[in-house]
């Protein structure tokens, strides 16, 4: 059979355009590369845990079905408990990913006839949630609460339901949003806040349970996203909130509806995750290491090709795909997992090279890391 034309067209595109991916499987190299950033995935602690505790549970492949009909478990429900204390909430609701809690929220929250105010570096799972949503939407510039101002006063009609979405760090620039400010923009005018705490997790807050914890601002948002993919080591999301915003969920987020619960065995991983988040020491040592990343950063003269980051993503603008692509390929033949960022995940003419710091890393490798980037700059 042949392959549709225009599909064929934009796959030419991509590739003549430098921005073609392909899956990539090498992980013996040092890792600067992946969101395990506290080593969560390869910790014994964890696993053993859950390997225990799997003896005593009956399903041990898959949970049966959607939480609604057979697949509603007592681990579901121990694990949103946990996690409701955790993040000093009044209630909690498990989802199978970040993305899918994403478009579960956003799809089915705002309404017609409301509006949501987006920032525009928002991940794709957030910007797919609200294409699939029926209220009008519109982004303001990134991390810019004047430009914030402007499209409220421009696009919200009188008495309109507004929502506010931004993320707490951003995955690609590794930034923070300025929660502060935009929190009581959110309180003055009567909008609602939605945050993504995706990658603050496990570096932000008391035993890592994110920046608004830190901020001291759980009151002033409407709902958190906190996915188990980056910090956590596993996989899997919840969305927190009000009692009330999880018993609507539960009725109206077809993404949780429609679909088969998380298995035993990922469910007992984030329990654990999360135990082990209370009592680790990982955490002050991604701090350290990430402290150790900005200093080499100054003392090689290299803060011109850096965006600003306090958090464990840290970005180098190349601006070239080409060239990006190259420099990536070079850290690879030296022995070092750096990824390239290539449109559209990022704007053309910001392609990147993208460092996480890991609380693994040595000191040598992140000095390491920077002098060949000196060299391949």
């Amino acid at each position: 059979m042949e392959f549709p034309n225009k599909l064929h067209t934009k796959l030419e595109n991509r590739k003549s355009s430098n921005s073609f991916r392909s899956l990539y499987s090498q992980h013996d190299l040092i890792d600067f590369s992946s969101n395990d950033y506290i080593g969560f995935a390869i910790n014994d602690n964890i696993s053993n845990k859950t390997k225990a505790r799997l003896d005593s549970v009956k399903y041990l492949n898959g949970s049966t079905g959607s939480r609604l009909l057979s697949g509603n478990l007592k681990i579901h429900e121990e694990v949103e408990d946990y996690l409701s204390g955790f993040f000093n909430c009044s209630s909690s609701l498990l989802f199978n990913s970040g993305y899918v809690a994403n478009i579960g929220l956003l799809s089915s929250v705002p309404e017609r006839g409301d509006i949501i105010l987006f920032d525009e570096l928002c991940h794709a799972s957030i910007r797919d949630g609200i294409r699939l949503s029926n209220a009008k939407s519109y982004s303001f510039e990134h991390n810019n609460v004047e430009d914030l101002e402007k499209r409220y006063k421009n696009t919200v009609p009188k008495d309109s339901t507004v929502y506010i979405v931004v993320e707490s760090i951003y995955s690609m620039d590794g930034d923070m949003a300025p929660l502060i400010d935009i929190s009581g923009f959110c309180d003055k005018l009567n909008c609602f806040l939605i945050v993504d705490e995706a990658h603050a997790t496990g570096l932000f807050g008391k035993n890592g349970s994110g920046l608004i914890d830190e901020l001291g601002i759980q009151d002033k948002v409407f709902a958190r996203i906190v996915t188990f993919g980056k910090a956590l080591g596993c996989h899997g999301a919840v969305i927190l909130g009000s009692k009330e915003l999880i018993n609507y969920l539960i009725n109206f987020a077809r993404s949780f509806i429609y679909t088969t619960s998380m298995p035993v065995h990922n469910a007992l991983t984030i329990l654990y995750a999360f135990q082990e988040l209370e009592i680790t020491d990982e955490i002050s040592k991604l701090k350290s290491n990430i402290d150790k990343f900005k200093k080499e950063i100054e003392e090689n003269n290299l803060k011109n090709k850096f965006i600003d980051s306090n958090s464990s993503i840290q970005g180098c603008i190349i601006g070239d795909p080409s060239k990006v692509k190259v420099i990536a390929a070079n850290f690879k033949a030296n022995n070092f997992d750096v990824k390239a960022i290539l449109s559209p995940t990022v704007p053309k003419g910001t392609e990147r090279l993208r460092f996480c710091i890991h609380s693994y890393n040595s000191f040598s490798q992140i000095e390491a890391v920077l002098k060949l980037i000196c060299k391949f700059v």
